[in-house]
């Protein structure tokens, strides 16, 4: 398995960006990351992989992309594809797709089977942060910087509260 890490700090390198990684004792849980690196909540972004059958015969997945204090609307994402249901993927399906564990999973897809769906509340931050790849790592980096180079589509797919 490629090493998501690697690959996403030299995605970044190619592409010209400021960022920092921050180490940190290993953890996956949005709030209590947020704790350890000291950022707020909401600067944070969650990462889960969605599973949308859009017929009989047919699978989508997207990685669903909400500030940290949200969660991830399945409703809206059932909507957005005009999908006959919708649900959280299978662990094994989405570590599989991301080359990630769960709780590690950047904002970004190296998988061509993987939509990138990015609520746009993200974008009421400056500055995002999201665990990279491995559980005891983190990446700040701009919000302009990050939606120019993952390239998402911005989707209302969150929920607060």
């Amino acid at each position: 398995m490629t090493d998501i890490h690697e690959q996403l700090c030299a995605l970044l390198d190619k592409e010209g960006t400021t960022y920092r990684i921050v180490e940190h004792e290993p953890e996956g849980r949005t709030e209590f990351i947020a704790k350890i690196r000291g950022n707020r909540i909401e600067q944070s972004i969650k990462s889960i992989v969605v599973q949308a059958r859009v017929s009989k015969k047919e699978n989508l997945y997207c990685l669903a992309n909400v500030p940290g204090d949200c969660r991830v609307d399945l409703e809206g994402i059932k909507r957005h594809f005009d999908a006959k249901g919708v649900g959280i993927a299978s662990r094994e399906k989405a570590e599989a797709l991301t080359g990630c564990v769960i709780g590690a999973i950047p904002p970004f897809t190296f998988s061509d089977q993987l939509h990138l769906l990015v609520d746009p509340l993200v974008q009421q931050n400056e500055e995002v942060v999201f665990n990279a790849g491995r559980l005891d790592r983190s990446i700040f980096m701009r919000l302009e910087d990050y939606i120019r180079i993952a390239k998402p589509q911005l989707v209302p797919i969150a929920q607060r509260g």
